[in-house]
């Protein structure tokens, strides 16, 4: 009984924190506009919107891919760079801390 309960939880402690690093899927359908190897671009809607998506020789593809060809695309987001640029309040903060602070005593 105990080791199913220790099972129990640790199968839980596992899905737990599996889905808090779990990243965001999406979907886009519409026909194909552009396909190479390393990209196919759909365009979606009415107002044409531009999905422009990268491809690997691992991406699954089902069925046969050709311009006009209508499809759904399922694929994540992942940063490949970013940089911080610092936060423009607590910058413009410390500028005003600095300019109110009492003028520093002359040298003797």
């Amino acid at each position: 009984m105990k080791h199913l309960l220790h099972s129990t939880l640790l199968a839980a402690a596992f899905a737990l924190t599996g889905s808090a690093f779990a990243v965001d899927s999406f979907q886009v359908t519409g026909p194909i506009t552009e396909l190479t190897d390393t990209k196919i671009v759909v365009t979606k809607g009415a107002a044409k919107e531009r999905f422009e998506i990268a491809r690997t020789a691992d991406t699954k593809v089902t069925g046969e891919l050709k311009v006009g060809a209508k499809v759904t695309i399922s694929y994540t987001m992942t940063a490949v760079s970013i940089e911080a640029k610092g936060d423009a309040k607590a910058d413009k903060a410390a500028g005003k801390a600095t300019k109110d602070a009492a003028p520093a005593a002359p040298a003797k």
